[in-house]
C-alpha cells in the first residue's frame, strides 16, 4: 500500500454514515490527516489517532471560517437532517444550502475531489422535499465545477441508528423481503457505503463528475475489501 499522502475533511461526522467513514478513514493509512468539520465536538464511538482533529463551525456563518477547509484535497459530506426532526425550511437549510456553502469554500480553498452522498430518488424536479432538495445540491455542487465531484445516490440506508427513524423503520420492514431478494439494487449498510467513498476517494474517477446509484456503491465496496 501506498503511504499516506492525501488529506481529507468530513463533514456530518456524528450521523451513521459519517460514523462508519470516520471508522474506515481510521483503520485506512492513505490519508496523512483528517479534518472533523462540525458544529460542536461530540465523543466519537472509535478511538481515533493523531492523524485527526475536530474543528467546530457555525454553519450560518460560513463565510468567517474558510480556514476550516483549508489545505485539504477531498472533501465528504454526509451531511443532512429530516424534515420530521428540524422542519422544512431548516432541512432544505442543512441539506441544501449548508452542503453547497461549504463546497464552495473548499473548493476556493483548493478542493480537487468533493464526494457527497444523497438519495436514489434524488431529483431537482422532484414533487418530494427531500428527494428535490438533494437533487437540487446536487446540481448546484456540478455548477462549482470542482476537478472531480463524485455523488452516490444510495437506496435505504441499513445501520443501527441510535436515533430511530419512523418512516425509515416502516420501510427496513416492509422492503425486507425484497432487499433479501436483491441485496444490492434497494439498500446499503454504511458500512459498505462508507468502503466505497474511501476507495473512491484513493482512486478517484476519470470523470468531472461521477454518479453512482446504490448498485454501482456495492460493485465499488466489493471489487475493493
Amino acid at each position: 500500500m501506498a503511504s499516506a499522502c492525501k488529506s481529507a475533511f468530513v463533514l456530518g461526522y456524528t450521523g451513521e454514515t459519517g460514523k462508519a467513514l470516520v471508522q474506515a478513514l481510521v483503520k485506512d493509512q492513505h490519508f496523512r490527516k483528517v479534518r472533523l468539520i462540525g458544529r460542536r465536538k461530540v465523543e466519537l464511538p472509535v478511538e481515533i489517532d493523531s492523524r485527526f482533529e475536530q474543528v467546530v463551525v457555525d454553519f450560518e456563518k460560513l463565510g468567517e471560517h474558510k480556514d476550516a477547509f483549508t489545505g485539504y484535497d477531498v472533501g465528504f459530506c454526509c451531511m443532512g437532517t429530516t424534515r420530521a426532526k428540524a422542519g422544512p425550511a431548516h432541512f432544505v437549510r442543512v441539506d441544501r444550502d449548508y452542503v453547497v456553502e461549504s463546497g464552495q469554500l473548499a473548493k476556493d480553498a483548493g478542493c480537487q475531489h468533493f464526494l457527497i452522498v444523497t438519495a436514489t430518488g434524488a431529483d431537482k424536479n422532484s414533487m418530494f422535499l427531500y428527494n428535490k432538495t438533494k437533487g437540487e445540491a446536487e446540481e448546484m455542487l456540478k455548477e462549482i465545477k470542482f476537478p472531480t465531484l463524485t455523488i452516490l445516490k444510495p437506496g435505504l440506508l441499513l445501520c443501527p441508528r441510535v436515533e430511530s427513524r419512523f418512516f425509515e423503520e416502516v420501510a427496513k420492514v416492509m422492503f425486507k423481503p425484497i432487499t433479501a431478494a436483491f441485496p444490492t439494487r434497494f439498500s446499503v449498510h454504511v458500512e459498505i457505503l462508507a468502503r466505497a467513498m474511501v476507495h473512491l476517494a484513493k482512486c478517484p474517477p476519470n470523470e468531472s463528475v461521477h454518479v453512482l446509484d446504490n448498485k454501482a456503491i456495492h460493485r465499488v465496496a466489493t471489487e475493493n475489501k
